[in-house]
């Protein structure tokens, strides 16, 4: 297994367009809830231009989201 990418929130977003995920709606502050549309699943990207996503935030949206870290490497 490899280990987790350091990724900004548009760079996490654009991974999960190409999974096939569309933007639901914005949440309380800067957070914003992504679906899925064919799998039903959903998850909260923090949204912070210019900072990284935390290892486990990350490891957070990757679970909620359906998609192993190798899913996400290819897109």
């Amino acid at each position: 297994m490899t280990k987790l990418p350091s990724l900004t929130a548009n760079e996490v977003i654009r991974r999960l367009r190409k999974a096939g995920f569309i933007f639901d709606r914005q949440a309380k502050g800067s957070h914003e809830i992504w679906l899925n549309p064919l799998t039903r699943r959903r998850t909260t990207i923090p949204n912070h231009p210019g900072t990284s996503i935390p290892k486990g935030t990350l490891k957070a949206i990757l679970k909620a989201a359906g998609l192993t870290l190798e899913e996400l490497s290819k897109l």
